[in-house]
């Protein structure tokens, strides 16, 4: 495994950036940032500052004391004790720096546009951020990284029509909806996309839903979006308006205050962007979460640039996405990431644990 360079803070500000014709080949994607001595003099900016530069900054800890307003300029930080939201607390931090740096070798360029997108979308309203990663979703799909990950992955049939991709139930005030394509393991599909919109256009038009609870059918909650789509819209400008005007991201947060959601299984990319942005998540036990997308060159698509900083912060989210690691359920309760561990039963009861 190639070993991602280790600086001190001094030297953040001569790290060589490339010109003209280098800016096609990054290397050194990922620097680490030396956080385990006395402190010192830091070169450059911090990237909340204004800092210049597509690497990605990572701290290695533990941070000694009067490191902690660098950890915040940090994209994020290793250590093995979280000190704070801008912290991972891993075993090893310069061999999960190294793993890190060789999870964003596979698409550094997306790497870079995720890093930087959460550098300062965070500022910007809801619909707004929508707006900022959806730009830059619709950049890296015309991007070579996205195109050599449809190249491996191979052409796949498109999938089948189905009658009820999300089951409604009203049951007094409350409305029940249930993601029903089991047998995609409730894949974020168009036909998934459209009937979910639909259903909560209800309980936004409807006052009398005093409460929304979605939940999903069969082994999982929602493993992502349906890769046999990937790739599939006619153009980016109207993938960019089905992703903003015509997903779930909007609904979900115009109704968070009423709305809990209740996890269980696999939750992937669209699978934990969406549950983000309601009021309540509720995970079962067993329950993972896992950004898979810059793997893919892409990053997270369906408002997890949005939603997942609002309860974990930039830096973690950043962690999650970049390493494509799987986040259990007791951790991602521990982050804020789900807000209860619990019994899930379907739409229509939970009990927590």
């Amino acid at each position: 495994m190639t070993r991602v360079p280790i600086v001190r803070p001094a030297d953040l500000g001569v790290l060589p950036e490339p010109r003209g014709g280098d800016l096609l080949a990054v290397d050194d994607p990922v620097v680490g940032v030396d956080l385990r001595g006395p402190v010192t003099a830091v070169g450059g900016v911090g990237a909340t500052g204004g800092r210049r530069g597509d690497r990605i900054l990572v701290g290695i800890g533990p941070v000694a004391p009067g490191w902690e307003g660098l950890v915040d300029d940090l994209d994020l930080t290793l250590a093995p004790s979280a000190a704070g939201v801008a912290t991972v607390a891993v075993p090893d931090p310069v061999a999960a720096l190294d793993a890190l740096g060789a999870a964003v070798a596979v698409a550094p360029r997306a790497a870079g546009a995720l890093a930087g997108l959460l550098r300062w979308s965070g500022g910007l309203s809801v619909h707004d951020g929508l707006d900022a990663e959806s730009f830059a979703y619709s950049t890296l799909l015309g991007g070579v990284e996205f195109r050599e990950w449809l190249d491996r992955r191979g052409a796949r049939p498109a999938p089948p029509e189905v009658d009820d991709p999300v089951l409604v139930e009203r049951v007094g005030g409350e409305l029940r909806l249930t993601l029903n394509r089991p047998e995609r393991r409730n894949a974020y599909g168009r036909l998934l996309r459209d009937a979910l919109v639909d259903a909560l256009d209800l309980a936004l038009l409807d006052a009398s839903v005093e409460r929304v609870v979605l939940a999903g059918a069969g082994p999982a909650f929602c493993a992502g979006g349906d890769l046999a789509e990937f790739g599939t819209t006619p153009d980016l400008v109207t993938a960019h308006l089905v992703r903003t005007r015509g997903g779930a991201a909007r609904p979900l947060h115009a109704l968070a205050g009423r709305v809990e959601v209740r996890l269980h299984g696999a939750c992937v990319g669209a699978g934990i962007e969406l549950p983000a942005f309601a009021g309540r998540v509720v995970a079962a036990p067993g329950t993972t979460i896992r950004l898979p997308e810059v793997a893919m060159g892409l990053i997270p698509g369906a408002g997890g640039t949005v939603s997942i900083p609002r309860r974990i912060g930039r830096h973690r989210t950043l962690y999650l996405a970049l390493s494509g690691v799987s986040l259990s359920a007791e951790v991602a309760r521990d982050w804020g990431l789900v807000d209860a561990i619990g019994t899930v039963v379907g739409g229509g009861g939970s009990a927590e644990g």
